[in-house]
Protein backbone atom coordinates (compact mmCIF):
# COMPACT_ATOMS: atom_id res chain seq x y z
CA UNK A 1 0.00 0.00 0.00
CA UNK A 2 1.67 3.31 -1.03
CA UNK A 3 2.41 5.78 1.63
CA UNK A 4 2.59 9.66 1.46
CA UNK A 5 5.32 11.58 1.87
CA UNK A 6 5.94 15.50 2.13
CA UNK A 7 9.18 17.02 1.05
CA UNK A 8 9.47 20.82 2.44
CA UNK A 9 11.85 23.15 0.88
CA UNK A 10 12.60 26.75 2.20
CA UNK A 11 16.00 26.99 0.10
CA UNK A 12 16.56 28.12 -3.10
CA UNK A 13 20.38 30.00 -4.59
CA UNK A 14 20.49 31.06 -0.92
CA UNK A 15 21.64 26.95 -0.24
CA UNK A 16 21.22 25.06 -3.52
CA UNK A 17 22.72 21.81 -1.32
CA UNK A 18 19.62 22.03 0.40
CA UNK A 19 17.15 22.70 -2.50
CA UNK A 20 18.91 19.60 -4.27
CA UNK A 21 18.52 17.28 -2.04
CA UNK A 22 14.99 18.35 -1.45
CA UNK A 23 14.22 16.71 -4.76
CA UNK A 24 16.39 13.93 -4.80
CA UNK A 25 14.72 12.70 -1.75
CA UNK A 26 11.23 14.01 -3.61
CA UNK A 27 12.30 11.90 -6.28
CA UNK A 28 13.45 8.53 -4.89
CA UNK A 29 9.80 8.92 -3.28
CA UNK A 30 7.70 9.24 -6.06
CA UNK A 31 9.93 6.56 -7.85
CA UNK A 32 8.78 4.24 -4.87
CA UNK A 33 5.07 4.46 -5.63
CA UNK A 34 4.44 7.13 -2.66
CA UNK A 35 2.07 9.88 -2.73
CA UNK A 36 4.17 12.74 -2.89
CA UNK A 37 4.09 16.90 -1.96
CA UNK A 38 6.53 19.23 -2.52
CA UNK A 39 5.94 21.95 -0.44
CA UNK A 40 7.90 25.10 -1.21
CA UNK A 41 8.32 27.91 1.01
CA UNK A 42 10.41 30.96 1.89
CA UNK A 43 12.66 31.22 -0.24
CA UNK A 44 12.25 27.83 -1.98
CA UNK A 45 9.20 29.31 -3.73
CA UNK A 46 11.39 31.02 -6.29
CA UNK A 47 11.72 27.34 -7.73
CA UNK A 48 8.31 27.23 -8.66
CA UNK A 49 8.93 30.17 -11.79
CA UNK A 50 9.67 28.42 -15.12
CA UNK A 51 13.33 29.40 -15.73
CA UNK A 52 14.72 29.61 -12.27
CA UNK A 53 16.16 26.67 -11.63
CA UNK A 54 18.21 26.21 -14.66
CA UNK A 55 21.10 27.70 -12.95
CA UNK A 56 21.15 25.27 -10.19
CA UNK A 57 23.32 22.43 -10.59
CA UNK A 58 25.22 21.27 -7.44
CA UNK A 59 28.28 19.29 -7.61
CA UNK A 60 27.44 15.68 -7.83
CA UNK A 61 24.30 16.02 -8.06
CA UNK A 62 21.97 16.21 -11.54
CA UNK A 63 20.91 19.42 -12.38
CA UNK A 64 18.01 21.35 -10.34
CA UNK A 65 15.80 21.88 -13.71
CA UNK A 66 16.11 17.96 -14.53
CA UNK A 67 15.35 16.84 -10.52
CA UNK A 68 11.76 19.39 -10.63
CA UNK A 69 11.16 17.95 -14.13
CA UNK A 70 11.38 14.51 -13.20
CA UNK A 71 9.03 14.76 -9.79
CA UNK A 72 6.62 16.16 -11.88
CA UNK A 73 6.70 13.89 -15.17
CA UNK A 74 6.80 11.26 -13.02
CA UNK A 75 3.36 12.33 -11.14
CA UNK A 76 4.77 14.84 -8.11
CA UNK A 77 2.24 17.58 -7.01
CA UNK A 78 4.16 21.00 -6.01
CA UNK A 79 2.30 22.78 -3.52
CA UNK A 80 3.90 26.42 -3.40
CA UNK A 81 3.12 28.51 -0.40
CA UNK A 82 0.63 31.49 -1.68
CA UNK A 83 2.03 34.27 1.19
CA UNK A 84 5.88 33.46 0.79
CA UNK A 85 5.14 33.93 -3.39
CA UNK A 86 3.43 37.02 -2.70
CA UNK A 87 5.56 38.14 -0.63
CA UNK A 88 8.21 37.87 -3.24
CA UNK A 89 5.98 39.61 -5.89
CA UNK A 90 6.52 36.94 -8.32
CA UNK A 91 4.26 36.35 -11.46
CA UNK A 92 1.53 33.47 -10.79
CA UNK A 93 1.43 33.02 -14.71
CA UNK A 94 5.15 31.84 -14.80
CA UNK A 95 4.55 29.04 -12.70
CA UNK A 96 6.15 25.66 -13.51
CA UNK A 97 3.78 22.58 -14.44
CA UNK A 98 1.61 20.55 -11.48
CA UNK A 99 2.62 23.82 -9.39
CA UNK A 100 -0.20 25.01 -7.50
CA UNK A 101 -0.21 28.17 -5.09
CA UNK A 102 -2.15 26.76 -1.93
CA UNK A 103 -2.28 28.53 1.85
CA UNK A 104 -1.36 26.44 5.25
CA UNK A 105 -4.56 24.07 4.95
CA UNK A 106 -3.64 22.28 1.97
CA UNK A 107 -0.82 21.28 3.58
CA UNK A 108 -2.38 20.63 6.80
CA UNK A 109 -5.02 18.33 5.14
CA UNK A 110 -1.87 16.51 3.29
CA UNK A 111 -0.27 15.87 6.66
CA UNK A 112 -3.24 15.33 8.41
CA UNK A 113 -4.15 12.47 6.13
CA UNK A 114 -1.46 10.30 6.95
CA UNK A 115 1.80 11.22 5.74
CA UNK A 116 5.54 11.93 6.41
CA UNK A 117 7.33 14.79 6.54
CA UNK A 118 11.31 15.67 6.09
CA UNK A 119 12.45 19.47 5.94
CA UNK A 120 15.40 20.81 4.28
Amino acid sequence: MPGKLCVSITHAKNDTDKATVGFVVANASVASAQETLVFLSTEAVRIAVKGYAEEIHEEGFAPLKELVSNFVKTGGTIYVCSPCFKKRGLDEKALIERATIVGGAKLVEFLAAGAACISY
